[in-house]
């Protein structure tokens, strides 16, 4: 399911045409999607600044040409005799501000042509890096090859290339397998409600959980 799918759904709950969201989500990805009501969605630039967190897994040894699992593998290595303290020391050089070049297969736009589609042309081109941060890089569990994480970033980190990044320089290469957004800005994927939920509220419940959006947004941002 996309995200585009999750609005359309959501603007037949909430019988409302004006309808968006706050940051796409991978098709593989899981978690926290902020949805903006009527006039919210002019807050959207504000809030998709927010920064993130994210968990995941990264699986070593192989690597894909979208750098996660919805790719085809590209690359094969063995796994080196690693120990966390090891694949630590490397996450560490992901730590503060740096370029990142986004993937080929992304929804940025280049002269006017999403990358996933020139990529799935077999088309590679230049991408300008951008500058992002990283806050957070830690290991949640350490089960080889995969290892599971989390990140705290800016807006627009890709968190499949710092997987990508990671495997190339442990020298075996590596991909995400698994991701789930659990933060944007101060919302919380625990105060959430899921799709389903909000389909079975009443119109009442529904209310009460829309958020103002003077609460959401400080108003130096409106």
């Amino acid at each position: 399911m996309t995200s585009h799918d999750i609005v359309a759904r959501m603007r037949r709950v909430f019988r409302i045409k004006k309808i968006g969201h706050a940051g796409t989500l991978d098709p593989m990805a899981t978690g926290l999607l902020l949805i903006l009501v009527g006039k919210a969605t002019k807050a959207s630039q504000f809030l998709m600044s927010m920064d993130k967190e994210y968990t995941g897994v990264v699986k070593l040894g192989e690597a894909t040409d979208s750098q996660d699992a919805d790719g085809e593998i590209v690359e094969t290595k063995p796994v080196p005799e690693l120990t966390q303290a090891d694949v630590e020391k490397e996450m560490a050089t992901f730590m503060g501000d740096q370029y990142q070049t986004p993937p080929m297969f992304s929804a940025k736009k280049v002269n006017g042509q999403k990358l996933y589609k020139l990529a799935r042309q077999g088309k590679t081109i230049e991408r300008e890096a951008r500058v992002i941060h990283v806050s957070r890089y830690d290991i949640l569990d350490f089960k080889l090859p995969e290892i599971s994480i989390i990140v705290g970033s800016s807006k627009g980190t890709y968190i499949r290339t710092l997987a990508h990044d990671l495997g190339e320089r442990l020298g075996c290469g590596g991909h995400l397998c698994a991701l789930r957004r659990t933060q944007v800005g101060k919302f919380r994927i625990e105060d959430a409600n899921t799709l389903e939920e909000i389909e079975n509220m009443a119109p009442s419940e529904l209310r009460t959980k829309l958020i103002p959006v003077n609460q959401a947004v400080p108003s130096v941002a409106m």
